[in-house]
């Protein structure tokens, strides 16, 4: 999976384009005081610039090597800073109540991690901090317009 990742971030072009999320977005602008942010497994970049283009302190991590140069590279461009990793979601350290925040976008796993790293992404939540996630359900196989295939890596219930 890592190797798929790494060939279609190879491109040039932003796939996901270099705007935020739009459900993160408006999500994040309703906040009037600065957070700090994890955003696992971010790919090029698009929500970790974003957060820290408001003010926030970002850490983001994604296990594409080429991802994450292209998140580096927008932020250089947007004049921001991220802390940016290379990790795989199981093998990185959350760390505890460090975060005021944690998002989850289009973060697919199979069923049989999912909740190990939902439960390590929960530890490193300071008291009343909040984890979103925004995923596709089942439902999404019939359509055309992305997702995963396996039906293993889609949602149907909450984090844990």
């Amino acid at each position: 999976m890592q190797d798929f990742w790494n060939e279609k971030y190879q491109d040039t072009q932003y796939i996901y384009g270099k705007e935020p999320n739009s459900f993160f977005k408006e999500y994040l602008k309703s906040f009037n005081r600065k957070l700090k942010v994890l955003l696992p497994c971010d790919g090029e970049g698009r929500n970790a610039v974003f957060a820290a283009s408001l003010g926030h302190e970002v850490t983001a991590f994604d296990y594409s090597a080429s991802g994450r140069e292209k998140a580096l590279k927008l932020a250089e461009t947007s004049n921001v800073n991220i802390d940016y990793y290379l990790s795989d979601a199981l093998d990185f350290d959350y760390g505890s109540k460090d975060f005021d925040l944690i998002v989850f976008v289009f973060a697919h796993f199979p069923s049989d991690v999912r909740s190990m790293i939902h439960r390590s992404a929960a530890q490193a939540l300071k008291p009343g901090g909040t984890v979103i996630l925004e995923a596709f359900r089942p439902e999404q196989l019939k359509n055309t317009s992305g997702g995963p295939k396996n039906p293993n890596m889609l949602y149907t219930d909450v984090l844990c």
